[in-house]
C-alpha cells in the first residue's frame, strides 16, 4: 500500500508540472520552407508548397516588414519547429542568426516561444544580441512582458553565448556597424520612438552614406521620418 501510494504522489507530482517545450528533438524536421506566400499577418504567414501544402508559420514583427506582400512566389524562410505536448509550432525568419538568436532565448530557463517572439519583434536580432551582450537590463524592460528580473536573469546567462551573434547580425547590414548608430538609435528611442522604429530610421539613414557624426545621423534618420 506505502508503494502503491508513493507511486499516486510521484504521477500526482509529474502531472502538475508544466509542459516543457522542446526546440524540436532529434533531427529538425523542417528547416526552410520555400514556396508561395499566400496570407501574412501581424505574427504569421502562410505558404503554400509546390505540392500543394500550406504551412503556418509564427514570425516576429521585425521578419513580417521584410516580406513580400502576398501572394508573391518563390518566398524562403528559415523555421524553427518547437514540440509541445499539446502542439508542433514552425517558428520562421530570414536570416541564420535570427533562428539562432531564437533557439538561445529558448534555452534560457523561464523563457518560451511567446517571450522569445516578442523579444525579437521589438528588437532587431542585432540589437537584441548586443543588449544581451552588454547586459542592457534598461533596453530589455522595454519588451512587452519581460520585467527587470527576467531581463537581469536572461542577461546574466546570454551574455556570453550571443556575443558571435551580436557580430554576426551586425555584419548583415544592421545599424550598430556604422560609427555612432547606437548613439543614434538610443537617442532616437529617448525622443519617443519604439526600438523598432528606431532601428529602421537609421537603418534608412545610412542608406545615404557614412554620417559625419552621430548627430549627423540622428539628423538624416528625422529627416527620413517626416
Amino acid at each position: 500500500m506505502a508503494g502503491a501510494s508513493a507511486g499516486r504522489e510521484l504521477f500526482a507530482a509529474a502531472a502538475a508540472e508544466p509542459p516543457v517545450h522542446r526546440v524540436n528533438p532529434g533531427a529538425q524536421l523542417i528547416s526552410r520552407l520555400r514556396g508561395t506566400l499566400i496570407h501574412r499577418d501581424l505574427d504569421r504567414v502562410e505558404i503554400a508548397t509546390p505540392g500543394g501544402v500550406v504551412y503556418e508559420v509564427e514570425i516576429p514583427l521585425t521578419i513580417l516588414e521584410r516580406l513580400p506582400t502576398p501572394p508573391a512566389d518563390d518566398v524562403e524562410i528559415r523555421t524553427l519547429q518547437v514540440v509541445r505536448e499539446d502542439s508542433v509550432t514552425l517558428y520562421g525568419f530570414v536570416e541564420e542568426h535570427e533562428r539562432e538568436l531564437f533557439r538561445r532565448l529558448l534555452g534560457a530557463s523561464g523563457v518560451g516561444p511567446k517571450v522569445a517572439l516578442a523579444m525579437l519583434s521589438a528588437f532587431s536580432a542585432h540589437r537584441l544580441a548586443q543588449a544581451l551582450a552588454e547586459k542592457d537590463v534598461s533596453a530589455l524592460t522595454q519588451v512587452s512582458g519581460v520585467g527587470r528580473k527576467t531581463a537581469e536573469r536572461l542577461a546574466l546567462e546570454l551574455a556570453d553565448k550571443v556575443q558571435d551573434l551580436a557580430v554576426a547580425a551586425g555584419r548583415t547590414g544592421g545599424p550598430a556597424g556604422a560609427a555612432g548608430a547606437q548613439e543614434a538609435v538610443a537617442a532616437l528611442v529617448a525622443l519617443g520612438f519604439t526600438f523598432t522604429d528606431a532601428d529602421q530610421a537609421v537603418r534608412r539613414a545610412l542608406e545615404d552614406g557614412q554620417p559625419e557624426s552621430p548627430e549627423d545621423l540622428i539628423r538624416r534618420a528625422l529627416a527620413g521620418r517626416s
